[in-house]
């Protein structure tokens, strides 16, 4: 079947492609608003339409759109203890990120991300079997997963599995884990901002131009997530993060 190419500023795209870009946004909504994992089979969607390069810089506009939308919604319930824990060490990853994420194959990477996150998420299953309530609260812990949570936003927009995993590891409730998430990736996503103009150049006003119709899409998909997280309870919502981060660890491997 043969589709007729569309331009958008400057960006020709079939239906299909721009079918995939719109799903991009629904996929990105949800993820902001409770439905943790769904941005990770956004990526590779994005990356399938436009390319490695491109695909970074168009994703971190949505991202933050759909960051709006989520703090606009979970505001309230954010524990700012752990933002201020984190920021420092993302901070630094983000700046590392930067330096190095030209010189890492997209192989390599994937395959230490997923080997990373099934290892975290095998620490993350026994500290929930284990009944006790302690908390692995240090400094180390904060760091490695901060520096961690930095290096893979900034290479791959990747970094959403890991704060599940942080998150969940200090116990917070679904509310509390979805607004202190929210938080953090507004703060992290908007400092990444200068970056990918003026180093990667990877944000240009065309692509910034065609991010923002994305936006009913991304204002849907964060609505549908928002109606799926109420409908979870606590225990549910538990399981579900650990379901989802699973599977995203396989769909970055594979």
């Amino acid at each position: 079947m043969v589709y007729t190419d569309i331009i958008i500023f400057g960006y020709v795209l079939d239906l299909p492609q721009l079918a995939m870009f719109l799903l991009v946004g629904v996929l990105i909504g949800m993820s902001k608003t409770g439905v943790s994992g769904a941005n990770m089979i956004a990526v590779p969607i994005l990356a399938i339409v436009f390319g490695g390069l491109k695909s970074s810089g168009l994703m971190l506009p949505i991202l933050i759109m759909a960051d709006f939308f989520g703090v606009s919604y979970y505001h309230r319930h954010a524990e700012y203890k752990y933002l201020w824990k984190l920021f420092p060490w993302a901070i630094l990853g983000v700046m590392i990120g930067t330096y190095t994420g030209t010189h890492i194959s997209d192989e390599v990477f994937r395959q230490i991300m997923g080997a990373t996150i099934f290892t975290s998420l095998i620490v993350m299953v026994l500290l929930e079997k284990d009944k006790r309530e302690k908390i692995p609260d240090f400094w180390w812990f904060t760091g490695f997963l901060g520096l961690l949570a930095g290096f893979t936003t900034m290479v791959g927009n990747l970094a959403g599995s890991i704060m599940a995993l942080y998150l969940l590891s200090m116990r917070l409730p679904k509310n509390q884990f979805i607004g202190t998430a929210a938080w953090f990736f507004l703060g992290i996503n908007l400092f990444k901002v200068p970056f990918h103009i003026w180093s990667w150049n990877s944000i240009t006003v065309n692509s910034f131009l065609l991010d923002l119709i994305l936006l009913p899409s991304v204002a849907l998909g964060a609505f549908l997530g928002v109606k799926i997280v109420q409908k979870l309870p606590e225990k549910a919502f538990r399981g579900f993060i650990i379901i989802m981060t699973a599977v995203a660890a396989i769909f970055i491997m594979v």
